[in-house]
């Protein structure tokens, strides 16, 4: 029901922005271009709402179909589906999302100043024509270009975490940090390959991922696992269990997860499963909590207490998926020195907007991507490398996160 109910709140929302969008197009051609042909101006807007309602159109009726069949929802997996179907629609749902959050502040500087607006109507009536004109012109050419940029890009961001009375033996110890890397049809091999050969080229001591090392279906678990093998790190590489790592088998998250875990090891390396582990250096060491708490496995009070009782080492690391509040808090209050989390994409679709990053996981979360301190304990949200639900970033760059420990 509330699949149902999410579903048609979407199709309402993309009718009022259509609407909003088409509206305003439609006022530019008759302000600005008042002699252009009728019929070519609806072929023109004809065109565009095609486009854009194609794609939406197609999965609403696989949808219905898998409903009734008790099937899996099915669409087609090729390059003419994407570059026909799939990459127009998400490109210019972006357009309208980005050029209507923009103009709003035109819109609502209208309503605000209205009896001076009324005054020179015809002035600034063309001069809004324009300013929107000029904004779909703009993003026309910038949204393909910065979701291409954000595909073939990865950021390396530094961090330095400093602790009192640091032992010698963990002073400039790096650990690599990465969360997301979601291998499917759109973070293939070579994007893989690209985004482990900077990680390698870090050199870093010990490397963390907050889960989700893939995005669905089993297809592509052993990829995923081949690559992250590839990873070259001293003291191993360790990821904590993520959303999509359930989801090899929608309708059975222990077969996912267990195969995800094998093929892993097969590859050496370890998803610890709310399991604390230590990582030896000399005569010190660094304690990893690896906390499963996601939208399929809710982890306790008591659960959380127990991993932070045990955790005697000298760096405290609290490694999950989701950075919710309760699990911060909980990290805070049993004296954890770092707070590791992936999970947002660093936003994923962030729309350009003053002082604000303006994006859907706000929904879900403040802390979207970025070093956040509470008190002593320093809380990491990485931005990570893949997508889900859109095979697009746009405005999010993926990204490596280099933790360098630091005496005080």
């Amino acid at each position: 029901m509330w699949i149902l109910l999410r579903v048609l709140i979407g199709i309402v929302v993309l009718f009022l922005l259509e609407y909003y969008f088409t509206r305003k197009l439609n006022r530019v051609f008759k302000t600005l271009f008042p002699e252009y042909p009728i019929k070519k101006k609806k072929v023109i807007l004809s065109l565009f709402l095609i486009l854009l309602n194609l794609y939406p159109v197609i999965l609403i009726i696989n949808a219905i179909y898998a409903a009734i069949t008790k099937q899996s929802v099915l669409f087609p997996q090729n390059i003419f589906a994407d570059y026909l179907l799939l990459y127009p629609f998400w490109v210019l749902i972006i357009l309208i999302l980005q050029v209507s959050a923009l103009f709003f502040f035109v819109d609502l500087l209208k309503l605000i100043f209205y009896p001076i607006y009324k005054k020179h109507k015809e002035k600034l009536y063309r001069l809004q024509v324009k300013i929107f004109l000029a904004l779909v012109v703009f993003f026309a050419v910038y949204i393909p270009a910065r979701i291409i940029y954000d595909y073939n890009s990865v950021d390396v961001r530094t961090v330095e975490y400093k602790k009192k009375n640091l032992p010698k033996e963990l002073e400039g110890i790096k650990i690599a940090f990465i969360s997301d890397v979601q291998a499917d049809r759109y973070t293939d091999e070579k994007r893989l390959m690209r985004y482990v050969d900077k990680i390698n080229n870090l050199n870093p001591d010990l490397v963390l991922i907050a889960g989700d090392v893939i995005t669905s279906t089993p297809d592509y678990i052993e990829t995923a696992a081949r690559y992250l093998g590839k990873i070259k790190s001293k003291h191993g590489t360790f990821s904590c269990v993520g959303d999509h790592d359930n989801w090899a088998y929608r309708k059975d998250y222990l077969r996912s997860l267990s195969e995800i875990k094998k093929s892993l090891n097969d590859f050496n390396l370890a998803m610890p499963d709310n399991e604390l582990r230590y990582i030896q250096f000399a005569s010190s060491r660094i304690g990893i909590a690896f906390v499963t708490h996601n939208y399929v496995t809710e982890i306790s009070e008591t659960t959380l207490r127990n991993l932070a009782s045990s955790n005697k080492a000298e760096i405290k690391i609290f490694l999950t998926h989701q950075p919710q509040d309760f699990l911060i808090n909980s990290a805070v209050k049993n004296n954890y020195d770092l707070f590791l989390a992936g999970h947002t994409h660093g936003g994923q679709i962030t729309l350009l907007f003053p002082f604000v990053q303006l994006t859907p996981t706000l929904f879900e979360t403040t802390y979207i991507k970025g070093d956040f301190y509470f008190n002593d304990m320093l809380a990491i949200v990485c931005g990570g490398l893949g997508m889900s639900l859109a095979p697009v970033r746009y405005n999010s760059t993926p990204e490596i996160v280099i933790i360098t420990l630091k005496n005080f």
